[in-house]
C-alpha cells in the first residue's frame, strides 16, 4: 500500500512583482504539522528596472522564515531590525502579538540585472504563545547545520532530526531539512526511523521514485505515515522534508494573520487599518488590508 496520501502541485500567486509558486495551504491539506503556509520564488531573472518591493505589511500569531537559494533581498522590521538575508542564510521573525516587516530589493542591487529563488514560510506559534514579544533572528549559512552521508547531502535549515539541531529558535517540535544528490547514480533515502508528526516532501529539482512511481519538481508529496519515509533520490536532485507534531487547534488565517480564534484576527485587521501597528524603521511603505476572504477557517 502507497504511503503516499496526496499529491499537491504549485499553483501560481500574484505577490506583485513577480508570480511565485504556492504549496500551502491547499483546499484539502491546510497545514502540515505547524507549517501552514510555503511559497517557491522564483526562479526569477529581474531585469535592471525590475525590483523586489513588499511594503510594510503586518503578521500575528506565526514565524515567517525565509531562505534563498539565489540573490538577496533586505528584510526592515517594526522591531528594529534592517539587515541583508543572502543565498544559503536564514531569516526568522517571530511576529507573535504583531510585526510589520518589508521585503525588497537591496539599493545597490536595484540598478543591476539579478536573480532571486527562494521559500518563504510560515510557521503557527503554539495556542500560549501566539501573543508572544515580536523577535527577529538571522542565522548565517555557515550556522546552519550540514554533513554529508553515503554521499548525499544534507541540511537542518530548522528543528531538530536525526540528532541535530537547528539554531533557528522554533517553538514547537518540528523539521525541515534539505536532502541534496549531487552523484551521478541514485541514492537510498531511509528517514522513518527520525520523522514524527505529519510529513511532507517538496520536490525542487530532480526526481524522486517510490514504490515504483517516479516523482517529479514542483510537488509536494504528503505522506500517510512519517514513520515510512522511504524513496529513491535520483542524481542531481534536491528535496526538502518537513513536518511536525500538529497542533490540537484548528487555525483560522486571514491574510497575512494566523490565529486560533477569529477574535485574535479581527483584532489583527482593526489595529492594521488603525495604523496601531508598530512602524518599520526606514520604510514608511504601507499595505492596504485587503478585502475580506469567506474561507478562513483552517480545516483539518
Amino acid at each position: 500500500m502507497s504511503n503516499i496520501e496526496m499529491i499537491i502541485e504549485e499553483r501560481a500567486a500574484d505577490i506583485g512583482n513577480f508570480l511565485v509558486g504556492r504549496l500551502l495551504p491547499f483546499s484539502q491539506k491546510r497545514s502540515v504539522g505547524p507549517f501552514v503556509f510555503i511559497d517557491h520564488m522564483g526562479p526569477a531573472a529581474l531585469k535592471d528596472y525590475e525590483n523586489m518591493d513588499v511594503p510594510p505589511h503586518p503578521h500575528i500569531g506565526l514565524s515567517t522564515l525565509t531562505f534563498l537559494f539565489e540573490g538577496s533581498i533586505m528584510h526592515r522590521d517594526s522591531i528594529g531590525t534592517e539587515i541583508e538575508i543572502k543565498e544559503g542564510a536564514v531569516n526568522w521573525m517571530t511576529a507573535g502579538k504583531g510585526v510589520a516587516h518589508s521585503e525588497r530589493t537591496p539599493e545597490y542591487l536595484r540598478t543591476t540585472d539579478k536573480n532571486l529563488h527562494g521559500l518563504q514560510i510560515w510557521v503557527a506559534l503554539p495556542k500560549e504563545l501566539e501573543t508572544m514579544e515580536p523577535e527577529f533572528f538571522h542565522i548565517n549559512k555557515e550556522d546552519i547545520p550540514s554533513w554529508i552521508d553515503n554521499g548525499i547531502n544534507y541540511k537542518l535549515i530548522a528543528g531538530e532530526i536525526l540528532g541535530r539541531k537547528s539554531p533557528v529558535p522554533a517553538y514547537s517540535p518540528l523539521y525541515f531539512l534539505e536532502v541534496k544528490n549531487t552523484l551521478q547514480e541514485d541514492r537510498e533515502i531511509i528517514l522513518g526511523d527520525y520523522l514524527f508528526g505529519e510529513s511532507s516532501l517538496y520536490i525542487l529539482d530532480g526526481n524522486i521514485e517510490s514504490e515504483g512511481s517516479l516523482y517529479t519538481p514542483k510537488h509536494i508529496l504528503i505522506a500517510k505515515d512519517a514513520n515510512l519515509c522511504h524513496f529513491t533520490l535520483k542524481p542531481n536532485s534536491t528535496v526538502y522534508i518537513f513536518g511536525g507534531e500538529p497542533f490540537p487547534e484548528p487555525r483560522y488565517i486571514y491574510w497575512n494573520f494566523v490565529a486560533t480564534s477569529l477574535e485574535m484576527i479581527e483584532d489583527g485587521k482593526t489595529r492594521w487599518q488603525n495604523h496601531e501597528f508598530p512602524k518599520v524603521i526606514n520604510d514608511d511603505g504601507y499595505v492596504p488590508l485587503p478585502p475580506q476572504n469567506k474561507n478562513i477557517k483552517m480545516k483539518e
